[in-house]
């Protein structure tokens, strides 16, 4: 588009001409200048706000990709089931509010208190042949109490000393207590905290001291390095048995380690500076699921090739689920490639406020495939009678969206370069891996597990900032690994990390045997 300059003068003739319906030769091509000029600054402006809008997700965490905030309105599988249901004058209170029952305080102190005065089968105090039973649910009263995370008793040894011939006598310690400064409670506790939960060394250092219980934050380190030591064997295992999965997801995120920032000012110009974690989640039968983590210069697709390395020779190519990056796949093992629905739906999300009716259009038949595969789950479909439902209900509705998709293209209804035609194009381009669960059992539709995998680095990194070596970048890993795996099979992370210290020779010995999901019946076996 050739430039124009005009003066206000000749601006303002123009416009007169213009009113006057006396448009001289050149007028026009001014004019379809300016036209295009207005074109170009509001697609510059939708792009420069899908922008903004992307960088404070990134900065502050997005605030809602559901379907009612960002197109208004309730999705229309939704209405359906809402208009179905009875009326009833009575509201109910909102999910997660209200009274919660004593059988979820799992990790509570239970003591029985028997009745003051009778016992089962003495006789009823108010008639003469009546006996009192005990009742199968007894009264419940629960007490909570605040205390330290990591707390401490000492115990005072009284020491006896013969005046005549000088021997000392100490009291024995009470049975159990072996003299350890730290025990492995301490040492577990100090590891949930930081990489399950990303409370930082320091920031716990200053709520110990305010308590009243000292704990330096190189201690903390020290003696969560020093767990690690007992327990390695079992994230190696976890590894191991991690690369067989059936379904593999992986994403990484940015993260810092001062180690490898310092080095980066002696490296060549062509040689990675980024340094990046990798979430991978693997899925193995209908229940298992294994989290790891690395964390270094790799990229998530270099790092899920290490872990593919690991991989038995005869079994089949896993579903591996990621976005389009082509940094997050590798050419060396054989896969079954698909990428993340969520992805695909967040390009139409960001550009929403621009291009609302086009947007809608598309998340409202999504939201349609979401609610299918919502059933599938509900009704614990096998893979194959999944993959079949599929087929019978949500192909129709994902052969109507290709076609959309196409027609906004191929009749010029979309500007390519705009947000939406940008959307539109990236589903265009990678339909086939999109629709993989059209086609192969057990294809998730997208990668949110390992997204959600993701925040426990993203947590870690806002309240830590940073790894200080690559060494401690392990140590962070290891631990993120084993709890986010004890979380994701709803396992009590604080005991599992207390068993393999206290039985760390025999999980040197048989790690397999020391997984989250088998653990408490090795140690029944060995007890």
């Amino acid at each position: 588009m050739d430039q124009i300059q005009l003066s206000k003068e000749e601006i303002d003739a123009l416009l007169k001409r213009v009113k006057a319906n006396a448009l001289q030769e050149g007028d026009y091509e001014i004019i379809k200048s300016m036209a295009d000029a207005i074109v170009t600054l509001g697609q510059a402006l939708d792009n420069k706000a899908t922008s903004i809008k992307r960088l404070l997700a990134m900065l502050f965490g997005p605030k809602t990709e559901k379907r009612e905030a960002v197109t208004g309105g309730e999705a229309p599988e939704k209405k359906d089931k809402e208009s179905s249901k009875p009326k009833s004058k009575s509201k109910k209170k909102p999910k997660g509010h209200g009274k919660r029952s004593a059988s979820t305080y799992t990790g509570a102190n239970r003591n029985f208190i028997p009745h003051e005065t009778l016992k089962p089968k003495d006789p009823c105090p108010l008639c003469p042949k009546g006996k009192v039973y005990r009742m199968k649910d007894p009264g419940i009263v629960i007490c909570l109490n605040g205390q330290p995370p990591i707390d401490a008793t000492i115990h005072e040894l009284e020491k006896l000393r013969c005046n005549l011939c000088g021997k000392v006598f100490t009291a024995a310690a009470p049975q159990g207590v072996t003299g350890k400064h730290y025990d492995e409670t301490a040492k577990a506790m100090m590891a949930v905290l930081k990489y399950g939960y990303g409370f930082p060394w320091y920031r716990l250092e200053k709520l110990q001291e305010n308590l009243g219980i000292p704990l330096p934050a190189s201690s903390q380190w020290e003696k969560t390095e020093s767990a690690a030591d007992l327990i390695y064997p079992a994230f190696d295992e976890l590894e191991r048995q991690a690369a067989q999965g059936e379904i593999i997801h992986n994403d990484d995120t940015t993260m810092k380690i001062l180690e490898l920032i310092k080095e980066n000012k002696t490296r060549d110009k062509d040689e990675r500076t980024g340094i990046f974690t990798s979430g991978i989640i693997s899925k193995i039968g209908r229940n298992k699921k294994i989290a790891i983590f690395y964390t270094g210069r790799n990229h998530a697709g270099e790092n899920i090739y290490s872990l593919y390395q690991k991989r038995d020779n005869d079994k089949a190519p896993p579903i591996q689920m990621c976005d389009a990056l082509s940094r997050n796949t590798s050419s060396e093992f054989e896969i079954i490639l698909s990428y993340c629905m969520a992805h695909a739906r967040r390009n139409f999300v960001q550009v929403a406020p621009s291009f609302p009716d086009e947007c809608r259009h598309v998340i409202d038949i999504l939201a349609k495939v979401y609610h299918l595969d919502a059933q599938a789950k509900e009704q614990k479909m096998a893979p194959d009678e999944r993959l079949a439902f599929h087929k019978a209900n949500s192909a129709s509705h994902m052969d109507d969206l290709y076609s959309w998709l196409n027609t906004q293209i191929d009749d010029k209804l979309v500007e390519p370069n705009s947000g939406l035609g940008k959307a539109i194009t990236y589903m265009v381009n990678h339909w086939k891996e999109l629709t993989q669960f059209l086609k192969v059992p057990g294809v998730p539709l997208d990668n949110n597990i390992c997204e959600q995998g993701l925040k426990r680095c993203i947590l870690h990194r806002k309240n830590s900032l940073f790894y200080r070596t690559e060494h401690g970048a392990y140590i962070g890993d290891m631990f993120m690994s084993l709890i986010h795996t004890c979380n994701l099979m709803k396992i009590n992370a604080l005991k599992y990390l207390i068993a393999l210290q206290k039985n760390s020779a025999s999980v040197f010995k048989t790690p397999s045997n020391w997984m989250p999901w088998n653990y408490e019946t090795t140690m029944l076996m060995e007890a």
